[in-house]
């Protein structure tokens, strides 16, 4: 059984974000912009795999 992605893809943006936003010192705008990217990114992981 292959595990799907959609949880790593998520917690990679959020780090991501939460890393933007703390090089531009508005850790939680980052945060809210990686988790936004990140449930985006899922929804287009599931709909393409069905």
């Amino acid at each position: 059984m292959a595990r799907s992605p959609e949880g790593l893809v998520f917690t990679g943006f959020l780090f991501l974000g939460m890393g933007i936003g703390l090089l531009l010192g508005r850790v939680a705008v980052g945060t809210l912009i990686g988790m936004g990217l990140g449930f985006l990114a899922m929804a287009l992981i599931r709909a393409r795999s069905g």
